[in-house]
């Protein structure tokens, strides 16, 4: 079968590229931060309103793309969220003042939602003992993404046009890439790469139903999974809109100077998502509690060597460069373990609703950080709006993963065993091929 062969690989590559290609897309407009400000004449504030409103249509956005990708062909969805992404990028870029900017730049938010039927699509050709590090794997590509779109607007940019040529470029690509999902991706039953399933010959009995849909939500190691995904984002969004004005605005950095300092950074993160996913996948083998322990290491480690870079002195560039790597080998720990075991613990046919729950829960956070971030660095300082933020966020993720330790067994167990009775079941109607 497609999913037993290379044929998977080639779907990764696809969406690794749509990946990478999106976040660029999402993500570039953090290195924009000083020409948008300066040629809108907006304050921190307004700033912050601009990268809330795509977030906020986002929130909004995830149950309706979780139900339909848990309903209808994941490929097409994918490929129509694609073309989505270059059509309100397109346009956005058009805007010549605030208020149009900022209603168009929200609509760009419309196929951010998307991800859930990737993952679970993703999870239907992969069992689950290799998932951490094919989901670390396929989360590389956010922050190559967000490096590629430094290099677009501080580089290539200036060359081109300013930053508007910028976005269309990204916007084109997305129509390439809808294209490419359109006609190269192929859909998988629900429930392939389980194990307890693998050897039935036919999975179209168990489809999306909203009491499964129910049950996956109320359980109890996703209460803990969702309040951590909601605290999470706060840091994430918050250094992403907000971290290249601290650099340039607060530490004294010129453009090429921050990406001297970010290009290397950026790069240790995006490995950082790889090694979470190994050592998470390495010792899931070892405990059921594996992939919880990384991630709960993960944002420890991540808010201190954090706190104590920015806390370095202004001239002591080399100190504060270190310490950033160190920060972003642990940031992305969390984020592959924290989608596998979303999977550990609920079925295939409504693991894109319950990812979009998760999703929803997360954007709630993300669409209320660069506000709060805004508010809070006009009335101190970028430092200080990035470190209480943080470290606050991490601190709570951290208390909130050790209850998740004690609910993440029993709910994985629960699966397996449901899993096999489905088995059963399908093999005592003739879903087995004969030996």
């Amino acid at each position: 079968m497609k999913n037993r062969s290379g044929y998977r690989w080639f779907v990764i590559i696809v969406f690794f590229l749509f990946m990478l290609l999106h976040q660029t897309d999402r993500l570039m407009i953090g290195s924009m931060q000083d020409p948008i400000m300066d040629e809108f004449n907006i304050n921190n504030r307004q700033w912050g309103l601009i990268n809330s409103g795509a977030l906020v249509v986002a929130t909004l956005l995830y149950p309706v793309w979780g139900y339909l990708c848990d309903r209808y062909a994941r490929p097409k969805l994918l490929a129509l969220a694609s073309l989505i992404w270059g059509a309100t990028t397109w346009v956005s870029s058009l805007m010549r003042a605030y208020l149009p900017f900022l209603a168009t730049r929200a609509s760009t938010g419309i196929d951010d939602s998307s991800y859930p039927g990737l993952y679970s699509l993703v999870a239907d050709y992969f069992e689950p003992s290799v998932r951490s590090r094919v989901n670390g794997l396929l989360q590389v590509a956010q922050p190559l993404g967000s490096l590629l779109g430094m290099i677009l607007v501080l580089m290539v940019a200036p060359l081109i046009g300013g930053w508007r040529s910028v976005f269309f470029i990204t916007g084109s690509l997305g129509l390439v890439i809808a294209v490419l999902i359109f006609f190269g991706v192929k859909e998988v039953p629900r429930g392939r790469a389980e194990p307890e399933l693998k050897e039935v010959k036919e999975l179209q009995r168990f489809r999306f139903s909203w009491a499964e849909a129910k049950v996956a939500v109320q359980k109890r190691s996703m209460w803990f999974i969702f309040a951590q995904g909601f605290a999470g984002v706060f840091p994430w969004n918050v250094i992403t809109f907000f971290f290249f004005g601290y650099l340039i605005r607060e530490r004294g950095y010129d453009n090429n100077s921050v990406l001297l300092t970010m290009a290397p950074v950026i790069l240790i993160l995006a490995s950082g998502y790889f090694v979470g996913g190994v050592l998470g996948d390495a010792l899931f083998k070892r405990t059921l509690n594996g992939r919880v322990l990384v991630s709960s290491a993960g944002v420890l480690l991540g808010a201190i060597f954090l706190f104590l870079a920015l806390r370095t002195p202004l001239e002591m560039r080399t100190q504060f460069f270190v310490l950033m790597c160190l920060t972003a080998v642990f940031m992305p720990f969390s984020s592959p373990n924290v989608l596998s075991t979303i999977y550990d613990v609920t079925l295939p046919e409504v693991r894109s609703t319950t990812m979009a729950v998760e999703s929803f829960v997360e954007n709630s956070g993300a669409a209320l950080a660069p506000l709060m971030a805004g508010w809070l660095a006009d009335a101190t300082s970028l430092q200080n709006a990035i470190l209480v933020i943080c470290l606050t966020a991490w601190l709570l993720c951290f208390v909130l993963y050790l209850g998740a330790l004690f609910f993440v067994p029993r709910d994985i167990r629960g699966l397996r065993q449901q899993l096999r009775q489905r088995a059963e079941q399908e093999r005592a109607a003739g879903g087995v091929p004969a030996a």
